[in-house]
């Protein structure tokens, strides 16, 4: 009996030793995007690669949370194969709303979900949503509580109740809502900043130069009410020009830790929708207080140049000033000045103006020669009328006066940054401890992804040099080259394409890497305090430093620039939605009907046509190409038919049928017209 009892214990003692044989997988955390299938893919922090998860392993992760993934497949050498995985643990649930439409039966409810990014319906408390104002059919936003094992589907409350689905203001609003962007001003802001004096005082004025003899105007679009640059010139004794770059001084009437500031920070940025803008700051601050208005004077921070007739900078300042504008031009009415022959009665806005333009367009052509990269991408703009329905689109073009802008606020944001970095010396040469500061910086671009455009060029017989750099500034120089090859050709749109999804982004940092694209080894956010957090934390900086203040707690200011640069993104992708949400509510009216167009992408999905003139992108889904079955050459970017080796690429023409306008989805979908072959 004990000698099988011992037996019996030592088949258990070896069981417990022995290995389990379990595989353990490496693991990441990262933020969850979830699909209308409902996988997801988890974007993993710090790496370019994500991981792909099946809808049966997400542990009820949902779009925007957190989670800690097992990656249980790598990715293979075949560019087919990606990173596979499962949730471990949801580590934070997103407090990011969903957009539904509330269905109430009873006493239960629910928020029924129009987005790609949520497969799932959310449970809401009805007696809470009645309380709300909520009514069934209501389109509302909701943000999930919590999503137990067994319950078919997560539980959550309402947020807000945005209105009656289809109407414009209800749905710039759940635009607003599903990127977690406010859409009006809490009345502890508004009073705070009702409640900040208009009037300039003798104080007010101290330690600042005073420019409001100098002759000084703003140039913005049309409708533009916060003007928060403005330009001042006089030509000097030497022959050469004196020119200004006043900003509004925000920093003068916004305090670090008061109400507005806060909800600024919060903000980071004024959103502009396509029938309206959000601001960053209340209207008393950024349409009247602020605001460059003409006739009026204002405080400003100010860069100020002598420029040689060839726009070399001899000397510059940076200080705190005081103006009075003398005109606003609008863009149109400053490209009249500059394109108008003569000046018979002698005016001087004509001359300031002319004399800026030819300055703008010198210190343009030393930036290209400098190696900086110009998109020339048409910039398409929807014109909507006063119900916020979209009647026409049509191509924005800009001119000499949007450069004349760009090129001084090009200049003011590199001269700030290099004075910093600096030390205040003009030679280029960082300072071994230089002080915290807030750059605007940009990274080389994706060597694979330039090398993919190189293999599209060739494609169309541009010779590529075999030792064509693919980095540093030689490589930005061969891309511009490059582009202003295919200028006026076919397949110029197509390679302009390739090279932007090549381009890091922009983003804040403490740390100067200095920006690409630009070609700028120092460069900053200085003039648009109104509109862009960063640009008041670059002026309180700047005032402190000029004032002799020392160096900022590195930290904190890094911490501030990563804050930035996300809401930047969440703004421009609220932006983009509410253009696309327009361009296809201007398309309901055209489905059926065929255009001509261009293959602007490509994936195993489908391929995306923009049509003419619009330039309204759609797309062709694979399976609904009859002729043949079409596969995806990545590396070529194209699709190739598997019997008829039919050629689908990126800047072919084509003839599309628009098939559907899904507004609710905000996607539209086109049908190839093939051209039958006669026999």
């Amino acid at each position: 009996m004990d000698k099988k009892n011992n037996r019996r214990n030592n088949r258990s003692r070896n069981r417990k030793s022995r290995p389990s044989g379990r595989r353990v997988f490496p693991q990441c955390t990262g933020t969850v995007q979830m699909t209308r299938e409902g996988f997801i893919f988890v974007i993993v922090d710090g790496e370019e690669d994500d991981v792909f998860v099946k809808a049966s392993k997400t542990r009820h992760a949902l779009n925007g949370d957190k989670v800690r993934v097992a990656v249980t497949r790598e990715k293979g050498k075949d560019s087919d194969k990606r990173r596979e995985g499962e949730v471990l643990e949801i580590l934070e649930r997103s407090s990011k709303p969903f957009v539904g439409i509330l269905h109430t039966v009873g006493a239960q409810a629910w928020v029924l979900m129009q987005s790609r990014s949520m497969p799932y319906d959310i449970s809401v408390d009805a007696e809470e949503a009645s309380r709300l104002g909520a009514q069934s059919g209501m389109k509302v936003a909701a943000v999930v509580d919590k999503w137990e094992r067994k319950e078919p589907c997560p539980s959550g409350h309402i947020t807000d109740v945005l209105g009656e689905p289809g109407k414009n203001d209800t749905e710039m609003h759940a635009i607003l809502a599903e990127f977690n962007l406010p859409y009006r001003f809490e009345p502890e802001v508004e009073n705070a900043a009702d409640s900040i004096s208009e009037k300039i005082t003798a104080e007010d004025l101290k330690g600042r130069k005073d420019f409001r003899g100098v002759l000084t105007f703003t140039i913005d679009p049309k409708d533009a009410k916060d003007f928060d640059d403005a330009l001042s010139f006089r030509k000097l004794d030497n022959g050469n020009y004196e020119v200004g770059v006043h900003i509004a001084d925000v920093s003068h009437y916004v305090k670090p830790g008061s109400p507005v500031d806060k909800e600024a920070r919060d903000r980071g940025t004024s959103v502009y929708l396509v029938d309206r803008t959000v601001p960053m700051l209340p209207e008393k601050l950024c349409n009247k207080l602020c605001s460059l208005r003409p006739y009026e004077e204002k405080l400003t921070f100010s860069a100020v140049f002598e420029l040689s007739p060839r726009a070399d900078v001899k000397s510059r300042w940076i200080g705190r000033t005081v103006i009075c504008s003398d005109h606003r031009f609008t863009y149109d009415e400053a490209q009249e000045y500059i394109e108008a022959e003569g000046n018979p009665s002698g005016d001087p806005l004509v001359e300031a103006v002319r004399t800026l333009n030819d300055l703008a367009l010198k210190l343009k052509a030393k930036s290209r020669r400098a190696g900086a990269i110009d998109f020339d991408r048409p910039e398409m703009k929807v014109e909507v009328d006063e119900e916020g329905r979209p009647i026409n689109v049509y191509e924005k073009v800009s001119k000499e006066a949007n450069w004349l802008v760009e090129q001084f606020m090009l200049l003011a944001n590199r001269t700030v940054a290099e004075f910093v970095a600096t030390d205040g010396k003009m030679n280029g040469l960082v300072r071994k401890n230089a002080k915290t500061f807030v750059y605007r910086i940009h990274g080389e671009p994706n060597e694979l992804k330039l090398e993919g455009l190189l293999t599209f060029a060739k494609g169309f017989g541009y010779k590529i040099d075999k030792d064509t750099p693919l980095s540093g500034r030689g490589a930005a120089k061969s891309l511009s080259a490059l582009l202003d090859s295919a200028k006026g050709k076919p397949e110029h749109d197509a390679m302009e394409n390739l090279a932007l999804r090549a381009m890091a982004k922009a983003c804040y940092s403490t740390d100067n890497i200095g920006h690409y694209g630009l070609a700028y080894k120092f460069y900053t956010h200085f003039t648009s305090p109104i509109r862009r957090y960063p640009d008041l934390m670059v002026h309180r900086l700047l005032a402190l430093y000029l004032a002799g203040g020392e160096s900022q707690k590195k930290d904190y200011y890094e911490t501030e620039c990563k804050y930035a640069s996300e809401r930047e993104m969440i703004a421009a992708d609220a932006e983009r939605t509410s253009v696309k949400y327009k361009l296809v509510e201007f398309m309901q009216d055209k489905v059926g009907m065929e255009f001509e167009g261009t293959v602007s992408g490509v994936t195993e999905w489908g391929m995306y046509v923009e049509i003419e003139p619009t330039k309204i992108e759609g797309m062709v889904p694979l399976r609904e190409i009859k002729s043949d079955f079409f596969f995806y050459d990545e590396p070529r970017y194209r699709l190739v038919g598997k019997r008829t080796r039919k050629v689908y690429r990126l800047g072919d023409k084509v003839t599309i049928k628009v098939k559907n306008a899904n507004l609710e989805q905000r996607l539209l979908d086109y049908e190839l017209v093939e051209t039958k072959k006669l026999f």
